[in-house]
């Protein structure tokens, strides 16, 4: 075989030979070797200018990321997991109810909470081989370029998810050559570092879609599910995935909503639909679905399924979203300085370093992905709110004339009654509802956290009675002094001030009435007593923060009186301390902040601070118990309310009912109303001709409303069977009535004892009284003085309860007053006791009065003069009856002539009166007749009891006197 083979070369070696020795194979032969050796030499410089073109296009890349850092692992991930997160806001009992108000909307999600038509869709138009590549597809790329360089109209770009996650993430959108080549390094070398999975979960996260039904810019899959169709990511449809997979490409071009919300007109819809209409097309072709899906898929009316606009949080909730942003930025700027290594407490004294971290601290809060956790109960919230809308007796609107910033135009706006009110709970210092104003949209002040007013006598048991009762200064049932007074201030004005009633004055009062009734004399009149002690410095435990230094002096600060004021939840929480036993725990809103991995960034603890003794919280939560009493400030409140609990409160005004507040707590919540105008210097007041509710009553209603509400929608927080318990250290004890010290036996006989509750640990009535004497007294206009003198004395009663001059210096104390006032007649005490005071005559005699005869009784008027003790009837000239003041004006009289004269208390005598008389004529009929006065004539001598008339008219003093 192989000789046969052999044979065959020969022959064929042969025919070459002879084929190589004729001209045309000559011919070829030269021809050849020069196209082989161009072709070589073509091949030569062929590979001579790749190398080349090839070590510049490497050193031009090269260049172009020289500057690109050599980043880590853990650099990269840290970047491309570096995504923007919405915050989320959660309230009690974790109900959701939005997120919080920024640039783009986005939520994180897993891959495999991700529909699997998703993945497709995405695989099928942006990165076919996803599973395939390391980062980069080298034609896409060289395809790209060439695009570029002939700047071709049909751009297909060549990116791949790992690139587009590069460009997002780590660099930028800018277009250079310079970006495209960090973007090709990094996206191979993030292959490196990341899997598959976990490139294009965070790619589904970060990647832009357009806009959500409310025209808010969304990003990450899970977004757009929800904000485009109302669904989970895990839940979309086949076309559904489509219509997402393609917004991407173009993201304002294709989505389906506009920038304001609401779905876009039908030819705007057209290109977003078109482009789902590709990726089914495309998925088809790439045989993520069959022929039988992408039919259906097209024909589907995706239009059905776009989701309708709804109220974001802070549309729905504006005033309870804002609260809880501004309070979840104090916390974040604290725990960023800390980070930062600065002293939190240096914020609230630098304010270029606190507006750094407020902004610090609120970008965070939108972009970081927290999960905000509040204390407000929405049920409570809701109902609450409800009945802060449908209140029907705010008062009157006023209107101002504003010019508009924009427009420069004169446009009415609307003032009308702003109202603030807030329910904490008492045990945990828990917000757990607030009504923030009447309409976020006309006002954005939330009246309940965040207007500083002054709270009017809401302020007294705060820093008057309670400190009184803790320095053991009084019991409960205490006299207090409420009698006017004028003293001079520091500043040279005059403090002369007045009770609700400006003439009123009450005398000694128990201390319980004087905070029932809110008497203003007696208030002022304690606090100077113990203003020395500086008890705004319990206000300041209490966590009233606006304090000045001249609230720490000022005698007006009392009843309210601040220089700023306090919020409605300052006082409320303040209110609460009492409920606590004494112990102030500060109200809070932010129960927790978690960040999006679920780790806590914050936690609420409580850091109770000892304020009052339990024994001093009891008693004054008993006092104010009377406030809702008959006869107490806030007695319409149980009137309005549809269910019995143990309550406390406390109503206050402002100068010219600027202010209206009630503020009442029971053992487990305290809640505060506030009603007010924008404009402190507008009066609620105003209206009241109107028919509009006095502002008191107003306050007392809604409050009572709220209360009603509370306990229908969440009885286990109001806790209306529960009662306040009272401390072994609050003891009963009797204690005489008009001093405060232990009975004696003269104010026992003289009905003067009193019981009530006392600090056992402060104070206990233990000196005996010694302020009691036997006294004579007179009776003038119902009151009861020290006879004078020259009081006759059959207007003189003996046998009275009198107090002594050092009892009224020690009661009346250095600011002094009227001694008659102590025990005015509509004091607990009128009837038991007469003031030491000497009434100031006027030297001038008495008016005198008129008869008038009926049948044959005479009566006649009061005199006209205030120091009247009595009155003198006389029978032709003689005195034959007296009638005492305040007895009645009548007397019997039969046949003769008869006159009146009043007597005031220095026994002076008031001209006669006319004359009244009865003749008897025949046949026996008696015919009354009235005379004009008759001027008797002169008498030696006189009368020795004072009872002869005067010797003329213009004689105002009986002829023993003179």
């Amino acid at each position: 075989m192989s000789e046969r083979r052999k044979n065959r070369i020969d022959l064929i070696e042969d025919k070459i030979d002879e084929l190589n020795k004729t001209k045309w194979a000559k011919s070829m032969r030269i021809t050849s070797g020069v196209v082989w050796n161009l072709f070589l030499l073509f091949i030569v410089f062929g590979l001579t200018l790749s190398v080349f073109a090839a070590s510049v296009g490497a050193g031009y890349f090269a260049s172009l990321v020289a500057k690109e850092p050599l980043r880590s692992k853990s650099e990269m991930r840290d970047a491309i997991f570096n995504y923007e997160e919405t915050s989320e806001i959660y309230l009690a009992d974790n109900v959701y109810i939005g997120k919080i108000n920024s640039d783009i909307e986005r939520k994180d999600t897993q891959l495999q909470q991700v529909s699997p038509f998703v993945i497709d869709a995405v695989y099928a138009t942006e990165d076919e081989y996803f599973s395939e590549h390391s980062g980069i597809v080298p034609k896409a790329i060289f395809r790209g370029l060439l695009q570029d360089v002939t700047n071709s109209d049909n751009q297909t770009g060549g990116s791949t998810l790992t690139q587009q996650l590069i460009k997002n993430q780590i660099l930028t959108n800018e277009v250079s050559y310079e970006r495209k080549a960090k973007e090709i390094l990094l996206a191979m070398r993030l292959e490196h570092f990341m899997e598959k999975d976990e490139i294009l979960e965070a790619y589904l996260n970060i990647i832009p879609y357009g806009r959500n039904a409310n025209g808010q810019n969304i990003a990450g899959i899970e977004t757009a599910a929800e904000g485009i169709f109302n669904k989970k990511a895990a839940d979309l449809t086949l076309a559904q995935a489509a219509f997402i997979a393609g917004i991407p490409q173009a993201p304002f071009g294709y989505t389906p909503f506009k920038s304001g919300g609401g779905l876009k007109d039908e030819k705007f819809l057209k290109p977003g639909i078109d482009r789902m209409k590709t990726v089914l097309f495309r998925m088809k072709e790439t045989n993520y679905i069959t022929e039988q899906q992408y039919k259906e898929a097209m024909a589907y009316d995706i239009t059905q399924d776009f989701r309708e606009p709804a109220l974001r949080a802070n549309e729905k909730y504006p005033y309870l979203t804002q609260e809880i942003q501004n309070r979840t930025i104090e916390i974040l700027m604290k725990i960023i300085a800390e980070k930062d290594g600065i002293d939190p407490e240096r914020l609230d004294k630098e304010d270029k370093l606190k507006e750094k971290y407020y902004i610090l601290a609120t970008r965070s809060m939108k972009i970081d992905g927290y999960r905000i956790y509040s204390t407000v109960n929405k049920p409570l919230y809701d109902k609450m709110n409800e009945v802060g809308q449908s209140f029907e007796h705010y008062g009157f609107t006023y209107t101002r004339e504003e010019k508009d910033p924009h427009s420069g135009e004169i446009e009415l706006k609307e003032d009308p009654v702003q109202v603030g009110a807030i329910m904490i709970e008492n045990s945990t210092g828990k917000i757990l509802s607030f009504i923030g104003g009447r309409d976020h949209s006309k006002e954005a002040t939330n009246h309940a956290t965040q207007a500083y007013r002054q709270n009017g006598s809401s302020m007294k048991p705060l820093l008057v009675f309670a400190p009184a009762i803790e320095y053991g200064l009084i019991g409960a049932g205490s006299p207090v002094v409420d009698v006017k007074f004028s003293v001079k201030q520091p500043d040279g004005s005059t403090w002369a001030p007045n009770n609700y009633t400006q003439s009123l004055e009450k005398g000694i009062v128990p201390a319980r009435e004087a905070l029932s009734r809110s008497l203003n004399l007696a208030t002022a009149r304690l606090y100077r007593d113990i203003i020395d002690q500086r008890p705004a410095e319990f206000l300041k435990k209490m966590g009233i923060s606006k304090l000045t230094p001249g609230d720490y002096v000022n005698f007006a600060t009392s009843y309210g009186g601040m220089d700023i004021g306090m919020s409605v939840e300052e006082n409320t929480n303040a209110f609460a301390t009492f409920a606590n036993g004494g112990q102030f725990i500060d109200a809070y809103i932010i129960e927790k902040i978690e960040d999006m991995h679920g780790n806590i960034v914050f936690e609420h603890t409580a850091e109770p601070v000892d304020v009052f003794s339990p024994e001093t919280s009891y008693m004054i939560t008993d006092m104010l118990r009377d406030v809702l009493k008959t006869g107490g400030t806030g007695a319409q409140v149980p009137k309005h309310m549809n269910f019995n609990t143990d309550l406390a409160a406390k109503t206050g005004t402002t100068q010219g009912y600027g202010d209206a507040w009630l503020v009442g707590y029971n053992p487990n919540v305290s809640l505060g109303v506030w009603l007010g105008y924008k404009e402190r210097k507008r009066s609620l007041y105003f209206g009241l001709e109107r028919q509009t509710l006095h502002p008191s009553t107003r306050t007392s209603t809604l409050f009572a409303r709220i209360m009603n509400a509370a306990n229908e929608v969440t009885p286990e927080l109001v806790g209306a069977a529960s009662k306040f318990k009272q401390p072994d250290g609050v003891v009963s004890r009797s204690f005489c009535g008009i001093s405060g010290l232990a009975p004696s036996a003269e104010c026992s006989t003289a009905g003067l004892v009193k019981s009530d509750l006392f600090n056992a640990k402060a104070m206990l009535p233990t000196n005996a009284d010694d302020s009691i004497i036997s006294s004579s007294y007179v009776l003038v206009k119902g009151e009861k003085y020290l006879a004078h003198p020259t009081t006759p004395i059959e207007f003189v009663s003996s046998g009275g309860v009198g107090v002594n001059e050092s009892f009224i210096e020690r009661m009346l104390g250095p600011w002094k007053g009227d001694a008659s006032k102590l025990f005015p007649a509509n004091s607990v005490f009128a009837s038991n006791i007469v003031s030491n005071s000497i009434f100031e005559a006027d030297d001038v005699a008495p008016a005198p009065v008129q008869l008038t005869l009926s049948d044959n009784t005479i009566t006649w008027n009061d005199s006209a003069s205030d120091d009247v003790v009595g009155y003198y009837i006389y029978e032709d000239g003689v005195k034959i009856g007296v009638v005492v003041d305040g007895s009645p004006k009548t007397f019997v009289i039969g046949s003769g002539s008869y006159t009146v004269k009043a007597v005031d208390i220095t026994g002076k005598l008031s001209v006669i009166s006319n004359v009244a008389k009865i003749e008897v004529i025949l046949p026996e009929e008696e015919i009354p007749v009235i005379t004009p006065p008759v001027v008797p004539p002169p008498e030696n001598g006189g009368d020795p009891e004072g009872d002869t008339p005067p010797p003329d008219e213009n004689d105002t003093e009986d002829p023993e006197q003179q």
